[in-house]
């Protein structure tokens, strides 16, 4: 753990942090209120709710309703997070909203939650890298920090991917929900707090492995294509980050990875052989939300007081493009 005194901001390898660096300042998410249980899947599908279970790890997953807007969603979001943080949404620099379930092919949804949150100076802007989408948005976000373009900025992932599920294929429904988690980025406050490299990769070889066309609007997914690039990717980005942030996987407090499917999250842990109880695995009840689950993530383990200010948290993710990332930030927010 890092040094609790007063004083400079640190990076998340201890050392000063340099002028303009930034931190996650709160994190907020807006759940529906419905819930699609793997027992109604199992009966629709003429199986068992365990066998569901044990390949995916969810019991139930949130489902939002037909009539409701995602941007109605990031938007609450948006403003528990801003709330948290003490922040007026009027002082906002920037809106990144990670999402690849807009309301609309256009316009964007940031637009539409910069608007409705109040936020009338700020720039807005979609960022769509499927389940990396957050973690790509973080990059931006912190990037325009530390150069000082921009104060405050406001990340926001919502994705409801039970719109564009086949709930055809028990193969892949059990997995999908839908959710949305935002967090306030700002500067460093001269205690705990920092973003630090955030390493993102693509490898466009593999588009057809996960793929909806805008014809069928329906996920298609090799299963066992991408549990094994999965994990073969998220266990090389976590030893890359934790390598470019100058510390160890021991040195790591808590390990929060894109909430796909527990078994993957598993795999993950018995890889890199890291101990289930820095694991953060909460998708049995809130499912698969893509670009969601790591704020969503980081809520729960906020809740379960699993996140503490000096906190070492590396954040990993990997979706369809393929693309996949991961960085170390110090906990900062109360």
């Amino acid at each position: 753990m890092l040094d609790a005194a007063a004083g400079p901001a640190v990076r998340p390898d201890g050392q000063p942090a340099a002028a303009g660096t930034a931190m996650i300042l709160s994190v907020a998410t807006n759940l529906p209120g419905g819930r699609l249980t793997s027992a109604e899947l199992a009966e629709r599908y003429g199986i068992s709710e365990e066998w569901i279970v044990a390949r995916t790890g969810i019991r139930e997953r949130r489902q939002a309703a037909p009539s409701e807007r995602i941007s109605d969603y990031a938007a609450r979001a948006g403003a528990l997070a801003l709330q948290t943080a003490g922040v007026d949404p009027a002082d906002l620099d920037l809106v990144i909203v990670a999402t690849m379930t807009p309301d609309e092919l256009t316009p964007n949804t940031a637009p539409l939650v910069a608007h409705e949150l109040g936020a009338g100076r700020a720039g807005a802007l979609d960022v769509g890298a499927a389940c990396t989408a957050f973690l790509a948005g973080l990059a931006l976000g912190a990037a325009q920090i530390e150069s000082r373009r921009a104060e405050l900025v406001l990340l926001v992932g919502a994705d409801f991917i039970t719109r564009i599920t086949d709930y055809e294929d028990p193969r892949s429904a059990p997995l999908f929900a839908d959710a949305a988690g935002a967090v306030v980025i700002g500067a460093a406050n001269g205690a705990h707090g920092a973003i630090g490299p955030i390493v993102l990769g693509a490898d466009g070889s593999h588009a057809q492995t996960i793929f909806a066309t805008h014809a069928e609007r329906k996920l298609r997914l090799d299963g066992p294509e991408v549990y094994r690039n999965a994990v073969a990717r998220m266990g090389a980005v976590t030893l890359e980050a934790a390598a470019r942030a100058g510390l160890s996987l021991e040195d790591i407090d808590l390990f929060v990875y894109h909430q796909a499917n527990a078994r993957i999250t598993r795999a993950l842990g018995e890889r890199l052989e890291l101990p289930p109880e820095r694991v953060v695995d909460c998708i049995e009840t809130l499912g698969n939300a893509s670009a969601a689950t790591i704020p969503v993530a980081l809520e729960v383990a906020g809740r379960e007081g699993r996140l503490k200010p000096g906190s070492r948290v590396l954040l990993s993710a990997f979706g369809a493009g393929f693309t996949w990332g991961g960085g170390v930030i110090e906990w900062g927010a109360a």
